[in-house]
């Protein structure tokens, strides 16, 4: 069984995508802030990551990804965000994200993304 952490602030959207996620077997886990995500994916070693990029506490998505990725066999990472600028996609995958998807994302967009991703894990 494949193991997601979803690292996302707002309840609701963590909500929403755990009911998303519950259509298929996974083991979920939860975080609310980037500080918890970080311990959590250490101590978990979830196979991917879905993580928001603006949060509150001492990191952000950005600095949570990279300190995953500097780790030795990260977790994929897939950064969602509101933010869909070029720049702001570049900053993602600079920070060593594997895919990125912009809010609102439709359920399906979220299913194909993470099925794509945790093909070869």
């Amino acid at each position: 069984m494949k193991k997601i952490l979803i690292v996302e602030d707002h309840a609701d959207i963590r909500r929403l995508i755990r009911m998303t996620l519950e259509l298929d077997d996974y083991e979920i886990l939860e975080a609310e802030n980037g500080d918890i995500g970080l311990q959590m994916a250490i101590e978990h070693q979830p196979d991917l990551v879905l993580l928001d990029v603006m949060m509150p506490g001492s990191r952000n998505g950005l600095e949570v990804c990279q300190a995953l990725q500097a780790r030795a066999n990260p977790p994929r990472v897939l950064l969602l965000t509101a933010r869909g600028r070029s720049e702001d996609l570049d900053a993602g995958m600079q920070a060593g994200a594997q895919a990125y998807l912009v809010k609102p994302f439709s359920p399906l967009q979220l299913i194909n993304t993470i099925n794509a991703q945790l093909e070869n894990v």
